[in-house]
């Protein structure tokens, strides 16, 4: 079965949730304004060994923050902001648990952070394209993770009291850098200044009050008895301007069906094979079965059914799963499967109606879910062979890869026709990767006649000497020479560095413009990556190790 969580070998991590089992987040809902608010149980860890003092956090607590986010978005259109608040007295949040971290191994801090961004994303884009804005009430101290998460918000109220602070201490303390975009966010996002960015970074008890306003490390600075009026009347205000259907109602996320076995993890459409041996896993994408709705009435009628939002949402599950219970599973093999027409007709209900509130949201998740493929570190390998349908959304997959064979002609003794590409309008523009540039954008570097190319063919049907000529496969291979080529790729990937695979494709998939979600996703590939493993953070003698203990850290003065 899986390998474990790396906290605690043998645990498999469970990304689904429900309301109605949070341990650590109390959602009320209040006309179009929901609170979340922290309350994190200290006994309430992923696993034992730590306790979950002053509202810290593992990753258990951001799984329910991840679902509270995705549920608000679909099953509740009335909710325009969202704030976001501590239950406890005189205290926001502490940030990542430090005992944790000092227990986990490697692999399992760094998918942490890494999830732990991608939930802040999520809440950004919630703010910028879902009209579901949050904002952040801190009564008490905002340390590390704690200060990130209200950074991910777009209006930050301070209680002005003395007490109440905001920090980024894990330089001074941990001897490693903020995990969830602290430093990228406080330059890129809020715009503070490098000097005073270098001060904030370098003090462990933070800025309270006037500095921390004048700085813009916050947005308002009030008396703590007006602390609710201010929060009520910045979420009327916002709430004001969102184009949220005040009447509309909302989907259940149901639970997924998913049934995993020692040799794979099957859903109602992808299912993993997992190859131990191999150390890859093969990921199947499957076409409707049936032709979807294409009107606004059947997409909603069918809710969490509709397969653009059902084949989102498992492949969430699985690329979750594998990343944090399959660690040694390093390469990734894509296929699909089905009528490709299918696909095109549920792509042309997402077109048809995007100005609808919930096709925004299942498109804005399609897109989300890529994205979290893109910066997954494993190798990406998509295979293009008879009976499958790399068309319009699905096309994407075959775009994210890394490499990707497609079989020129058939199978000896398959009757099947040869397969075919088939690039649709959800190619260029709804789903963006973190570059902001679709990927057809970004694999041609912005050749605009290249790009053109790809465009004049939308709908149509691309055999594998067609998309060869575009651009759009890596490899086309005849029946003869397709197995071997195949394993010979799968079997060199195994063989390479996992380090230098990661840092390797990290650097490659995004071409063209930096923005400040690659900033965080390129510095946490490679910077903390790093500097997770060095002996001033993680040695004996370390910060992380010795935090806690009485004991100052010895640290290496070389510079390197």
């Amino acid at each position: 079965m899986s390998s474990g969580t790396g906290e605690n070998p043998g645990v498999m991590i469970e990304f689904s949730g429900h309301p109605d089992s949070y341990r650590h987040w109390k959602l009320t809902i209040e006309g179009p304004v929901a609170t979340l608010a922290m309350d994190v149980q200290e006994d309430g860890g992923l696993v034992p060994g730590y306790a979950l003092k002053l509202n810290s956090y593992d990753l258990g607590v951001d799984i329910e923050l991840n679902d509270a986010v995705q549920r608000l978005r679909f099953e509740h259109p009335e909710v325009r902001v969202v704030v976001i608040a501590s239950n406890k007295e005189r205290v926001f949040c502490a940030g990542a648990n430090i005992a944790m971290l000092g227990q986990s191994s490697h692999q399992h801090k760094v998918n942490f952070c890494k999830f732990t961004n991608e939930t802040r994303n999520a809440i950004e884009d919630a703010s910028r394209h879902s009209g579901q804005t949050y904002i952040c009430a801190i009564a008490g101290t905002a340390a590390g993770g704690g200060y990130e998460l209200a950074l991910a918000t777009e209006h930050i109220i301070l209680v002005d009291d003395g007490s109440s602070a905001v920090s980024l201490p894990e330089v001074p303390l941990l001897a490693v850098l903020p995990g969830t975009g602290g430093l990228t966010r406080i330059v890129d996002k809020r715009r503070v200044r490098r000097d005073h960015a270098d001060v904030f970074c370098t003090l462990t008890e933070g800025i309270r009050g006037k500095r921390a306003l004048e700085w813009k490390l916050v947005d308002e600075i009030v008396p703590r008895s007006k602390l609710d009026d201010a929060v009520a009347k910045r979420a009327q205000a916002l709430a004001e301007r969102s184009d949220r259907p005040a009447g509309a109602e909302g989907i259940e996320l149901t639970p997924l069906a998913r049934r995993i076995t020692e040799a794979a993890i099957a859903y109602d459409h992808v299912t993993v094979a997992l190859d131990r041996g191999g150390r890859c896993a093969r990921i199947d994408v499957a076409a409707p079965e049936a032709p979807p709705p294409r009107d606004l009435a059947g997409i909603h009628a069918q809710g969490a059914a509709f397969w653009p939002l059902a084949v989102a949402r498992e492949l969430d599950d699985a690329i979750l799963h594998l990343r944090a219970n399959e660690p040694e599973l390093g390469t990734w093999i894509l296929t699909t499967s089905g009528a490709a027409e299918r696909v095109i007709a549920a792509d042309a209900a997402l077109v048809d109606h995007a100005g609808d509130w919930l096709v925004r949201e299942i498109t804005l998740y399609l897109k989300r879910v890529f994205k979290r493929l893109d910066v997954t570190s494993r190798s990406i390998i998509a295979l293009i062979e008879p009976g499958s349908c790399f068309a319009g959304t699905l096309l994407e997959l075959a775009l994210a890869a890394d490499r990707s064979y497609m079989l020129d002609g058939a199978f000896e003794g398959d009757n099947r026709p040869p397969a075919t590409l088939r690039p649709g309008p959800m190619n260029f523009g709804p789903l963006p990767m973190a570059n902001d540039l679709t990927r057809i954008e970004t694999r041609f570097a912005g050749d605009a006649d290249r790009i053109d190319a790809v465009r004049a063919a939308i709908h149509g049907e691309l055999d594998a000497q067609a998309a060869e000529a575009l651009g759009l496969v890596t490899f086309i291979p005849d029946d003869i020479d397709w197995r071997d080529e195949i394993r010979l790729a799968v079997e060199a990937r195994a063989s390479f560095s996992s380090d230098a695979l990661t840092g390797m494709e990290a650097n490659l998939r995004f071409a063209g413009p930096e923005t400040m979600e690659t900033k965080i996703f390129g510095r946490l590939s490679a910077w903390q990556n790093w500097i997770f493993q060095r002996p001033n953070a993680v040695g004996e003698e370390g910060a992380l190790t010795r935090f806690g203990s009485g004991q100052p850290a010895r640290f290496d003065p070389n510079r390197v």
